[in-house]
């Protein structure tokens, strides 16, 4: 038996990360990667892990460096049996920024200069009030903070819980159509996927619409939902 919790986010901030660069423009995908999600959520404590990583690895309050630790951090929810999906935009808008910065060449290299070139980049981020949906998996049934912030202005956002279910997985493996953005390293183990669509976003691309084959959680009304079980974080080997 399996948990399944669906889940609002919605935005109280504009919400900027840089899925992809357009020259100067730095653009944010409307889907919310489930590794973020799950360090939002405060699933991931990497004071708690530091033995696992080293004490140096541990950034609750200053990264001293900036590499990623999610096979370290994301395998523990592995071990306790908690999934979170990607979150889709069920309604969302966009704003457009500019920001400005001068050439500030002497400061750093002491050197000469009689020009202050002015330099310009601008962030399409995701606007206040933008929807969001995912899904979360777990053993046990999960309380998860109502308030939490997200992207590189720590942007905050609200949490609800839209529907509770307790659920088998299928006994046999049918084919069947996802609509929401999944991790392809997070089902490509379990399920074989025949059809999707890729969203390019860093740090492992999502896929959505997929169509695959395997074994699956029915929900009920009101979601009537067919979703992929058995899904774990797996990760690139080196």
């Amino acid at each position: 038996m399996a948990i399944i919790q669906s889940y609002q986010l919605e935005l109280h901030d504009s919400l900027y990360f840089a899925t992809r660069e357009i020259g100067r423009l730095y653009e944010t995908e409307p889907i919310l990667h489930n590794y973020a999600l799950c360090y939002a959520l405060g699933l991931i404590d990497s004071e708690t892990h530091a033995t696992t990583v080293s004490e140096e690895h541990s950034y609750r309050y200053f990264c001293a460096e900036q590499v990623p630790q999610y096979e370290a951090h994301l395998t523990s929810l592995n071990q306790q049996g908690i999934y979170v999906t990607p979150a889709r935009a069920v309604s969302h808008a966009a704003v457009l920024n500019t920001w400005k910065y001068a050439n500030n060449n002497y400061h750093v290299e002491m050197e000469k200069t009689q020009k202050n070139i002015p330099s310009f980049g601008r962030t399409k981020e995701i606007a206040p009030e933008s929807i969001f949906e995912f899904f979360v998996i777990s053993e046990k049934l999960l309380q998860l903070p109502k308030w939490i912030r997200l992207g590189k202005w720590m942007s905050k956002a609200e949490v609800t819980v839209l529907n509770t279910q307790e659920v088998k997985s299928s006994t046999s493996e049918q084919q069947f159509t996802f609509p929401y953005p999944l991790n392809p390293l997070d089902v490509m183990f379990t399920h074989q996927v025949i059809s999707y669509d890729v969203v390019n976003m860093p740090p492992v691309s999502l896929i959505k619409n997929v169509q695959m084959r395997g074994e699956y959680y029915q929900l009920s009304e009101p979601l009537k939902l067919k979703i992929p079980a058995r899904m774990k974080y797996h990760f690139r080997s080196n």
